[in-house]
């Protein structure tokens, strides 16, 4: 893997030419023309975004305001009418709000996909998760564990148990929060594991990484990522989302434990 002085020169680089587009539909071509691009994003893929964004701006000129919220959440703002630029929810959404006119149909593409990963507090022991047997061991010598409330990592996490036999079992000790609630807990030490997609489990401070759920229990939380139809700024919104998908941001994708599609 190239080291980070490298990887920031490619990105860099990867910025200057999607965005090389976008500057050429205007007089001069230069960064008079910065826009501001509104992103509506899935805090799945926070870790690699919030990488990415500041190498984008630098090179560009353009400033992007990120946010974000688990899918069903994002679906529920913006079928009320919210705004935005880009969104990097799920598939079936894009291809909702492709199909409502909402996301330009020639302006949307796969994101990745990220597998669901359990925590503990940091500086905890670390519990063998490497088998299903071992893992329901684990889970079963928990008192509290946490996931999202909404998010798919929560109902994978849920359809996990069940396949395991001991969703009943587990359900007087199982917490369902948001992520800032779940972050605050396990700091907390008011839970003994925390579950989640494997690029916030990874960024979660006063967690350490266990590790992914096992193969045969793995399911994978996928993102896409489209431009608004209805975008002030569909230029430079464009040029986001080819650089967000370019092959130079995979070493990011891969460090944050988010997989490229």
């Amino acid at each position: 893997m190239p080291k980070n002085g490298a990887i920031t020169a490619t990105l860099r680089s990867a910025a200057i030419a999607v965005a090389a587009v976008g500057f050429a539909a205007f007089p001069g071509g230069n960064r008079a023309v910065a826009a501001e691009i509104k992103l509506l994003a899935s805090p799945g893929v926070h870790a690699v975004v919030a990488e990415l964004l500041p190498r984008f701006e630098s090179a560009t000129g353009h400033r992007v305001v990120a946010g974000y919220d688990v899918i069903a959440v994002l679906k529920r703002r913006i079928a009320a009418g919210e705004a935005f630029d880009v969104v990097i929810p799920g598939p079936e959404l894009i291809d909702e709000l492709v199909a409502e006119g909402k996301v330009a149909p020639d302006a949307h593409a796969a994101f990745g996909r990220t597998g669901v990963a359990l925590g503990v507090r940091k500086g905890a022991p670390r519990p063998d998760i490497g088998t299903p047997e071992s893992l329901k061991r684990a889970l079963l010598a928990a008192r509290s564990v946490g996931h999202s409330k909404e998010g798919q990592s929560g109902a994978a996490f849920l359809g996990a148990l069940d396949r395991l036999g001991i969703l009943q079992e587990m359900r007087p000790r199982l917490r369902a929060m948001t992520g800032a609630e779940l972050a605050a807990a396990i700091q907390k030490g008011e839970l003994d594991i925390v579950v989640g997609g494997m690029g916030p489990i990874r960024e979660m401070q006063g967690a350490d990484l266990v590790g992914g759920l096992p193969s045969e229990l793995q399911r994978y939380v996928r993102f896409a990522i489209g431009v608004g139809s209805g975008s002030k700024e569909p230029e430079a919104s464009r040029a986001l989302m080819r650089f967000l998908t370019s092959p130079a941001a995979k070493p990011v994708f891969d460090a944050k434990g988010v997989e490229r599609d």
